[in-house]
Parts: C-alpha cells; structure tokens; sequence
C-alpha cells in the first residue's frame, strides 16, 4: 500500500462516522448545492487556507506545464545539477525561459485569483500556498506575505549564492549581446529564475511556513491542483488530518477526492467568485 493510498484508507474509515458530503457541482444529491455548502463552510470558518495549483492559472491563459502545449511537452527539464555543472545548459534555460516569458507577462489574474485575494482582505483566509510560480496572487492583490510559493517564482530572478533579485528584462538585455550569461552584480554568482528546479531542494522557509499554515487551518480549499506532487501536495492532507475540513474545486478529479468534505468539479473562477459574492 502507497502513502497516499493509505492516508486516503485511514481517513476515509474516520469519515464514516462523521457523515461526510463529497458531491460534484450539478451533481444530485445533498441538501444544498455544493457552492451554497461552500459559502456556508466559509462564512463558519475563521482560518481559511487555500492550496493552489496551475488550474488556477489556465483560467489566466497560462498553460498547465504537462497539458498539450506546455513547456514540459515541448522541452525536456533541465535537471538542477546539468545547470550548475555546464555553461550550455544554463544558455539552453534561459533560451527557453526568454522565449516563453511573453505568455507569463501578458497574463493578469482571473476571477479564482479575485475571489482568493478578497478573503484575504476580509481577513477569513490567512494564508495562500501555492505550487505556481506566476505571481498572480500577489498581482490580484494579495500581500507578498500571504503567499507562499514552494516552488518559487519565475518573474524575477535570483543569485545561487547570495540571493540578490534581478528582474528578467535586466537578463534579457545582457543575454542579447551574444547569448551572455548573466552573473550577480553583487557577488558575481550564478544567476537563475527563482524557480525550484527538478533535482534542486525545495525551500526550507516555505516549507516551514506551509506546515504551520496547513496546522492552523480549520477550512482548506484545494483549487486547480492534481493533488499527485508531493511533498508539496501532503500539505492539504496535512490540514485534514489536523481536524480541518476538506474542500477541493478543480475541472478533473483528483487523487484526493475520496477524503475531501467537498469536492465541486467545475471552472475555478465561476465557482470561487459565486461563493464569495463577486458577482
């Protein structure tokens, strides 16, 4: 038996005796539609966490990085240590993330983004962890702070050793003069996207903020997230486990489904934005 399979089996046998509701939006069934029981769990809940993932983004035109036209169908992942060890691959990176940035900059964020940012400001959600690297959350309006971003963030770059920022159009020029690579202004290190790479550590402060975040939860709302990449995705599991309850929104179902209070199977941003009234 799996990890996660035995997780599901566990909590799924605590369920039972807690007459738990897993309904898909449009689905019959229940004594109210799954939105209505979504806005209900929310207006209860005093610590909301949502845990997001690129099905949040699609909405915003960004492609999801395994679906048909995502980067991971067209290129094969440069493994963090092929991009310390060689000069090629670290030109072969930032070809490619010269090269996609268009899409990343031109997206604004959407009405699942709006609907999170405004619990924020209304002070129910008191924490955003998200598997995106974007940064839409923090364009919705959302404070840097409430966010927490395990896999790190692709608009801006960052030095290997001292973590100086540098902002991408500053690469973009210096890799224009004969593909350059770029080196830290301060410390003359190796710069790359502030992305956690396959191979590369995940961040240890993110994580630790996440894990506090997941234990104070008395709500968590999955949205847009296959729930399959782990650690990241143990962290709603984490919340459940805690006595938190369980809501997932996303288009497709998910490995995590079968111990959700909550499942509704619909766009993002229509659902989020009926249930915390923006429309």
């Amino acid at each position: 038996m799996g990890r996660l399979q035995a997780i599901v089996v566990a909590l799924g046998s605590a369920g039972r005796s807690e007459n738990r509701q897993i309904r898909a939006l449009g689905a019959p069934g229940g004594s109210m539609a799954p939105v209505d029981a979504l806005k209900g769990l929310m207006a209860g809940a005093r610590r909301i966490v949502a845990f997001t993932g690129a099905g949040i983004s699609t909405e915003s035109g960004i492609p999801d990085f395994r679906s048909p036209g995502g980067i991971w169908t067209r290129y094969r992942p440069i493994e963090f240590g092929d991009f310390l060890a060689s000069e090629e691959m670290r030109r072969e990176s930032w070809r490619r993330k010269l090269a996609t940035d268009a899409t990343l900059r031109n997206a604004t964020p959407n009405a699942g983004h709006r609907a999170l940012a405004r619990l924020v400001e209304e002070g129910k959600m008191i924490a955003i962890i998200t598997q995106n690297v974007d940064g839409l959350h923090q364009a919705s309006g959302v404070p840097a702070e409430k966010v927490i971003e395990l896999h790190g963030n692709s608009t801006y770059a960052a030095c290997l050793d001292c973590q100086r920022r540098h902002e991408i159009e500053w690469v973009r020029r210096v890799f224009a003069d004969n593909e350059t690579l770029p080196i830290c202004t301060a410390c003359g290190g190796i710069i790359k996207t502030a992305t956690v790479s396959f191979g590369q550590s995940m961040p240890e402060t993110a994580m630790e903020r996440a894990r506090v975040a997941a234990l104070q939860a008395d709500l968590m709302i999955a949205l847009g997230s296959s729930l399959v990449v782990f650690p990241a995705a143990g962290f709603p599991i984490m919340a459940k486990r805690n006595g938190a309850t369980y809501v997932i929104v996303n288009r497709e179902p998910t490995e995590q489904d079968e111990i959700a209070d909550l499942v509704i199977h619909a766009e993002i941003g229509a659902t989020m934005s009926r249930a915390v009234g923006l429309n």
